[in-house]
C-alpha cells in the first residue's frame, strides 16, 4: 500500500459513527474513478475527518500517490500555481495548465483531496481545465453549485440514529446538536476533569444555547463559540497568543518555531506548556507531526477576541523561504497567503519581493 505524500494529514486515531459512510464512499470512488466527489456539510460535520480517514483508506488504489492542499477562496491562476509549485511544473502562463494535464495524466492514477472549497467558478475552471486525467478529485466544502461532480452530503454522525457518538458527554448531545466538533472538545474538557458535563451544561444553558437566532455564516456555531469562551478564561496568556495566531494566519498549518515566534513565546518550556493545554482541550488541530491548525469554526469563535496585523505573518513567511526556499512544500499555502496579502493592499513592494522569491524557486525546479 503506497502511504499518502507530503503534507498529507495523518490517519485518524478514531473516527466515530462513519463506518457505513466510509464503506460507500470507497465503493463510489473504486466503481467511478477518476472521479469528482464533493463532501458538503456544515461547519464542524466532519468532513475534512472523513476525506482524510477516506483517502487513506483508498490509498492502495492510487500510485500516483495522494495529495493533499487546502484551497479555500483562491481564484483559478493561484489555485493552478499551488498545483504547479507541489508537483514542480511550470508557472509560466501558457504552460500552466498543459504542463498539469501532462503530470496528472502520466505516473499513475492519483487522488487529489481540495480541502475547504469555497469559490465555485474558480473550482469549476479547474476541474474543467484538468479533466480527463488520471486524477480523482475529493472536495470539501460547506456548499457547492458544481454541476458534473457527484455531491455526498455529510450530517453529524449517528444523529438520525438519535445516538450519540460521545458517551462521557451524552447528555450533552442533543444541546450541542450533534455537532462533532462541539462535542469532541466538550468531551475531552469533561475528560480532562477540568469540568463535568453537567457543569459545562449548566454553563451552555446560561448563555443562551437554546436561543434561536440568525448567525453570520456557517462558521459562526454557538455550540462551538460558547465552548471556546469557557476555555478561554481559563487558557493561560501564551495557550491565548497561540490560539488567536492560529486563528489569524491565513495559510494552512504553522510549525511549532513559527507558531511560537509569532505569538511571542519565549522557552520552549512554555511552549510546549503552552501547545499541550490547547491540545488538552481539543482546540487545536495536529495534521502533521509538529505543525498546528484549528478548524474554521473555532478560528472564526476566535478571531473576535485576539488580533494579529497581517503584516506580521507576511514578513515572518517571506523571511523564512527567503532563507530557506527548500521549506517550500510545507509552507506553500503561507506563500499564496502573503502574494494574496500583497495584491489586497497594492503594495509595489511587497510585489516584488514576492516576485523575486518566485524567480529563485522557478530557478530551482529547472536546475
Amino acid at each position: 500500500m503506497r502511504a499518502p505524500e507530503g503534507l498529507f494529514p495523518a490517519l485518524p486515531r478514531h473516527i466515530k459513527g462513519r463506518t457505513a459512510e466510509l464503506e460507500t464512499l470507497a465503493r463510489t470512488i473504486a466503481a467511478t474513478r477518476p472521479a469528482r466527489l464533493a463532501l458538503v456539510g456544515a461547519g464542524g460535520s466532519g468532513k475534512s475527518l472523513l476525506a482524510a480517514a477516506l483517502a487513506h483508506r483508498v490509498a492502495r488504489d492510487f500510485p500516483g500517490g495522494i495529495h493533499w492542499f487546502r484551497v479555500g477562496a483562491w481564484d483559478f491562476r493561484t489555485l493552478a500555481e499551488m498545483l504547479a509549485l507541489r508537483f514542480g511544473t511550470s508557472r509560466e502562463r501558457r504552460a500552466l495548465v498543459p504542463g498539469l494535464r501532462h503530470h496528472l495524466s502520466h505516473g499513475g492514477e492519483r487522488l487529489l483531496v481540495l480541502d475547504n472549497h469555497e469559490d465555485d467558478q474558480a473550482m469549476a475552471r479547474l476541474l474543467d481545465a484538468l479533466a480527463g486525467t488520471s486524477t480523482t478529485f475529493l472536495i470539501t466544502a460547506r456548499r457547492c453549485l458544481l454541476a458534473g461532480v457527484l455531491i455526498y452530503p455529510v450530517t453529524a454522525p449517528l444523529i438520525t440514529s438519535g445516538k450519540s457518538a460521545f458517551p462521557r458527554v451524552a447528555a450533552l448531545t442533543r444541546v450541542l446538536r450533534w455537532n462533532p466538533l462541539a462535542l469532541d472538545v466538550a468531551d475531552a474538557i469533561v475528560a480532562s476533569g477540568a469540568a463535568s458535563a453537567q457543569e459545562l451544561g449548566t454553563f451552555l444553558d446560561e448563555h443562551g444555547i437554546a436561543r434561536v437566532h440568525v448567525i453570520d455564516h456557517e462558521d459562526d456555531l454557538p455550540e462551538v463559540a460558547l465552548l471556546v469562551t469557557w476555555a478561554w478564561k481559563r487558557l493561560s496568556p501564551a495557550s491565548r497568543r497561540m490560539l488567536g495566531v492560529l486563528s489569524h494566519v491565513e495559510g494552512d498549518s504553522v510549525d511549532r518555531a513559527s507558531l511560537a515566534r509569532l505569538a511571542r513565546v519565549r522557552g520552549e518550556e512554555e511552549a510546549t506548556a503552552a501547545v499541550v493545554a490547547l491540545e488538552h482541550w481539543h482546540l487545536i488541530q495536529e495534521p502533521m507531526k509538529d505543525r498546528f491548525a484549528v478548524h474554521a469554526v473555532v478560528r472564526h469563535a476566535v478571531r473576535r477576541r485576539s488580533t494579529l496585523a497581517p503584516e506580521v505573518a507576511f514578513d515572518h513567511y517571506m523571511a523564512l523561504l527567503e532563507a530557506n526556499p527548500g521549506r517550500l512544500m510545507m509552507e506553500q499555502t503561507h506563500l499564496f497567503a502573503a502574494m494574496d496579502h500583497a495584491h489586497r493592499i497594492g503594495n509595489l513592494s511587497s510585489m516584488l519581493r514576492i516576485e523575486r522569491l518566485l524567480q529563485r524557486l522557478d530557478e530551482g525546479v529547472a536546475s
